[in-house]
């Protein structure tokens, strides 16, 4: 039987496009073998929102494709789609395909042969104007919780970011795909459906009449059942009243919201190209916090966007000290060639960018620990996720937080109520009830 092997870098979008792959690849015979071990096709799914990002997929790219010279080496992903050009001087990579013909690649690699030169599958994603594929497994996944893509692309064109040049236009797919899928995802015995894309808050923009409010509302609508649903990052803009009144009144729609806030400053957000203010996220962060007891707020803030002067960086780290916040996702600005934010003149240093992020992270420390703190006493439902060691499991509630515990039996995907004893570094531990 032959073998393929896949390795994921960057976000849930790429990893959801890995786990298609592999159903393609199963439906075509290939056993699925770890990624350290031998195989006939090593399929990379890179990622390159940021220079990290860039440096890393390249360094996995080479090391497969030196030591992994009688196998066929793809290359896929954002990498490949904003760079191909860099792939294609790698010795040893057989197929670069870009993202809008990602799911093809199960059926490219049978014309392709093991030679010196490379074959590339390369169409603009610019131009991309095609639905999203109806997706069903055949078996279930690693991951004990369910990963649906409902959305591809983003038009937003932060002065700052690559995804757009990446990704493309919004594109969607249709809501009755999205319902089978939950549908078939319930049925392999999942519990919990993350609801993932670039942009997920644009869902249905090229739907005319239709978007992501009415997505939740016909899901909890039209599929029964005791399971979770939990929406991937949401802009500010386009968390509307009845998306929080659905999350306040059906608790399958989990209690917890993602929104990329980028920076407190009202000039930094202007230059961004970001479409709020300050202001606007506290009113809204308080509004949810006071809407929905218990929900959990998580933050993407960026340290050292070109520009950023003391002050700007201060207006950030207090409006978020100020904030009721679970935690924050702390990234450094990165220079990306193509984006207008590259070409500004006034880049902040390393040592600045890297002494923000420091104190951006130390606030997130604070922010969950003083989350966590009133949680003690209190009992969760939580999803199993993990066994970390003999009888110790950890599993996540609704509202984002994971708890471990001790129990006897393997309860990994199934729902459990736990008592909250205490707070353990980033984790709470309990007891099971």
């Amino acid at each position: 039987m032959k073998t393929a092997a896949f390795y994921t870098l960057g976000c849930k979008v790429n990893q959801v496009e890995t786990e298609q792959l592999k159903e393609q690849f199963l439906r075509k015979g290939y056993e699925i073998v770890p990624f350290n071990g031998p195989a006939d096709v090593y399929v990379i799914n890179t990622c390159t929102v940021t220079h990290v990002s860039d440096r890393k997929s390249r360094a996995m790219v080479r090391r497969i494709a030196r030591q992994q010279k009688d196998s066929l080496v793809v290359v896929t992903g954002c990498w490949a789609e904003t760079d191909p050009h860099q792939a294609t001087s790698i010795e040893g990579v057989d197929l670069i395909v870009g993202n809008r013909d990602k799911e093809k690649i199960a059926d490219l690699i049978d014309d392709v042969k093991k030679s010196e030169s490379v074959t590339t599958y390369w169409r603009p994603v610019s131009e991309a104007a095609e639905k999203l594929p109806l997706w069903l497994y055949s078996q279930p996944h690693e991951r004990t919780r369910a990963f649906i893509k409902i959305q591809d692309g983003c038009q937003s064109y932060c002065t700052y970011c690559i995804v757009p040049y990446a990704r493309g236009p919004v594109r969607s797919k249709e809501p009755e795909d999205v319902l089978h899928e939950i549908k078939q995802l319930l049925q392999l015995g999942y519990k919990e459906i993350v609801l993932t894309g670039i942009h997920i808050g644009q869902y249905g923009k090229d739907m005319k009449g239709y978007n992501l409010e009415q997505l939740l509302d016909e899901i909890l609508d039209k599929v029964p059942g005791d399971y979770r649903l939990r929406p991937g990052s949401i802009e500010i803009n386009e968390i509307t009243p009845p998306i929080l009144a659905l999350m306040s009144q059906d608790n399958r729609l989990c209690r917890h919201l993602h929104i990329p806030l980028q920076s407190g400053s009202d000039s930094i957000l202007k230059a961004m190209g970001r479409k709020y203010d300050r202001e606007d996220f506290r009113r809204l962060v308080n509004e949810v916090n006071e809407q929905i007891p218990g929900i959990a707020v998580t933050v993407d803030i960026m340290a050292g966007f070109p520009g950023e002067i003391e002050a700007d960086f201060a207006d950030s780290f207090n409006l978020l000290e100020s904030l009721k916040l679970l935690d924050l996702h702390v990234f450094k600005y990165s220079r990306r060639p193509g984006t207008r934010a590259a070409e500004y003149l006034d880049q902040i240093d390393e040592k600045t960018k890297n002494y923000r992020s420091e104190q951006l992270l130390k606030l997130a420390d604070k922010k969950r620990s003083e989350f966590l703190s009133t949680y003690p006493g209190q009992t969760l439902r939580l999803l199993v996720e993990k066994q970390t060691g003999p009888g110790q499991y950890t599993g996540l509630s609704d509202n984002y937080l994971e708890v471990s515990f001790t129990c006897e039996n393997d309860l990994r995907g199934e729902f459990v109520q736990v008592q909250i004893e205490s707070v353990q570094g980033r984790q709470l531990r309990g007891r099971l009830k």
